[in-house]
């Protein structure tokens, strides 16, 4: 049980988890890319001892790998699931009071503890161009705090019990923030921070904000979790690190004694400046919008503090493992939610948001005849799914119900060929258009407008899927290159996108083109792209690039289409998950900076064991 990300360091590299740099690295693109190439390679930890520009340490990749994560967490994990799962499911306190009195008394001991005496964080107070200015991708607006802990209070109800921690991405540099002064912060309204924003607007009050960095390591987790009602952040960062969360107020602002860094300041009412652009979770870049922003009162640091960063961007990444973290926690919590959900996977390949995979329940249509068994309350599942929390941000959900075999929606491949064998194209399609999407998929007609759609399939089995790329496929004369990418599923090439438009007249033309070659049931998806070797290479470069750089409404066409009392359905789907002019650019690494960090890779050097 760690006090201090210090401890946390100190721990990992006697255990062998962790390597000390001790050689000058640049903040400036040089160290994200160590850490990437690092994380790619299933290395250790990282500490940064001699950053350019900066004074203080950096800690990085301590959440890389899912066993590096339990290891941190060893001596806290079992009693924090059993809290988690009384909170889900109160009558097994009922069942076994005396088994639950542990946990009970485990979440009471973890309790906030206000302090007003030690405060190692307040020791010294420093600019914000005196923290590391970590650069991790080349097209950055600035540098960026990536494992913020942002710390804001509700204005009708203040006090830690009425507070939210959130990881919200913080600019420290660039655009047009007065240095010292002013940092950005990236965050969606519905996030708990924007309830507190608006009720503060509603007010005509600054919101005071706090962002904690560092501290113990499960302070950072809690920033990210998904919690049951009733079980705050604060509470839980105290569950997880075993030790309550120590806390006092500067000048009214909440401080994280335990924190190595805190940036207390304002957030004004209605008062933006550009943000971004930031090598984001999807793979590719946001690009600058208007966001609020921080005016900054004090930035405080504790004695030897030290920085922790990580680099967010196509996945996987170290962001992967706390989304691991999460469903072992509380992958059962959407059962208790969502009646009849068995399970919901947000598909880390495809960017977490864009892709959904879930199982349902068919429990209340007495089928008389097996044949007729459709989708029925799997889409009341589905709709439920689309309107709770983080999941109503997805674009594409694909749904359905265990019969006899059981299912497994990690097992991607797997997972949509059962779908894909059972769907009824022309009947189990639903569309949801002119609707929200993630602040951060450019896929989409506008800034958080896209739409939805949710493809379910329950009941027999209605076709095998082929196993090589259909005859039909291999000749058709504007669509080249035709690649199986897994059994029912083939990758095609097509022209350059250039508009809807033109992209209505390809794709009718692709759609007549198949429908003159005869049907085609072995294959009910085809996906038109700009690289079908690409596409096709692995599970999860498809997922990636089809539901990333795809908008269901405008982006799904069909072979033998029709519409019928406003519902759409087809014979074979056909996805356009070709790069549009509208799309983000993806992330690259810059060549040069790959070259010059290959000095620490070489044999002999720290890192030269590690192949990336």
């Amino acid at each position: 049980m760690y006090r201090s990300l210090e401890e946390c360091v100190v721990d990992l590299e006697k255990h062998g988890h962790l390597v000390r740099i001790r050689e000058e690295v640049d903040p400036y693109l040089e160290m994200a890319a160590i850490h990437y190439r690092v994380y790619e390679a299933g290395g250790p930890a990282l500490l940064f001892e001699n950053v350019k520009g900066s004074k203080f340490r950096v800690a990085s990749n301590l959440f890389g790998t899912i066993d590096r994560c339990k290891f941190i967490f060893r001596h806290t994990w079992k009693s924090v699931q059993d809290v988690v799962t009384l909170r889900n499911d109160p009558m097994q306190a009922l069942k076994n009071p005396f088994k639950q009195v542990k946990t009970g008394l485990s979440a009471l001991k973890a309790l906030p503890l206000k302090q007003s005496g030690s405060r190692p964080v307040a020791a010294q107070e420093v600019p914000v161009s005196a923290l590391p200015q970590i650069h991790h991708w080349p097209m950055d607006g600035g540098a960026f705090i990536t494992l913020p802990q942002v710390y804001t209070e509700d204005p009708d109800k203040p006090g830690i019990m009425n507070s939210n921690l959130g990881m919200y991405r913080v600019q420290l540099s660039g655009n047009d923030y007065v240095k010292d002064q002013e940092i950005g912060l990236h965050y969606q309204i519905h996030r708990g921070i924007g309830i507190h924003q608006a009720k503060a607007n509603k007010l005509g009050v600054p919101l005071k904000a706090s962002i904690f960095v560092g501290g113990p390591p499960a302070h950072t987790l809690s920033a990210v979790m998904p919690l049951p009602e009733g079980l705050s952040e604060m509470t839980f960062a105290g569950l997880l690190a075993g030790r309550r969360f120590r806390y006092s107020y500067l000048d009214g602002y909440c401080i994280s004694n335990d924190a190595d860094f805190v940036i207390t300041g304002e957030i004004h009412p209605g008062e933006t400046k550009p943000e971004g652009p930031f090598g984001d979770h999807l793979g590719y870049y946001s690009l600058v919008h208007p966001f609020p922003y921080m005016k900054v009162h004090k930035v405080y640091a504790k004695p030897n503090a030290i920085w922790p960063f990580t680099v967010v961007g196509r996945p996987p990444q170290e962001d992967t493992s706390f989304g691991e973290l999460i469903h072992e926690l509380t992958g059962g919590a959407m059962k208790y939610e969502i009646p009849g959900v068995k399970e919901v996977h947000a598909v880390d390949a495809a960017g977490v948001h864009p892709l959904l995979f879930a199982i349902g329940s068919e429990r209340y249509t007495p089928y008389q005849d097996a044949k007729a068994k459709q989708p029925a309350e799997i889409l009341t599942i589905a709709n439920r799914i689309l309107g709770t929390n983080q999941l109503s941000l997805a674009k594409y959900v694909f749904i359905t119900a265990e019969e006899e075999k059981p299912l497994d929606t990690h097992r991607e491949a797997e997972f949509l060929m059962y779908i894909l064998e059972r769907m009824d194209f022309r009947r189990d399609i639903h569309f949801y258009t002119r609707t929200t999407i993630d602040t951060l998929d450019y896929s989409g007609s506008g800034l958080n407008q896209g739409s939805k759609v949710v493809f379910a399939a329950y009941g027999e089995k209605k076709r095998e899927l082929c196993k090589e790329i259909p005859d039909e496929l291999k000749e058709l004369r504007e669509f080249v290159n035709p690649r199986l990418v897994m059994p029912g599923i083939a990758a095609l090439e097509g022209p350059s996108f250039t508009s809807y438009e033109q992209a209505g007249q390809e794709l009718q033309s692709l759609s007549d083109a198949v429908r003159a070659k005869g049907a085609i049931p072995s294959c009910p998806m085809i996906v038109l792209c700009d690289d079908s070797r690409f596409l096709s290479g692995t599970v999860t470069n498809f997922l990636w690039a089809t539901f990333t750089r795809s908008n269901p409404s405008h982006d799904i066409y069909g072979v033998n289409s029709y519409t019928e009392h406003k519902h759409w359905g087809c014979d074979n789907v056909i996805i356009d998950a070709r790069t549009k002019s509208h799309h983000a650019p993806p992330l690259l690494p810059d060549p040069a900076v790959q070259k010059n960090i290959d000095r620490l890779f070489v044999k002999g050097a720290i890192l030269g064991g590690l192949k990336g």
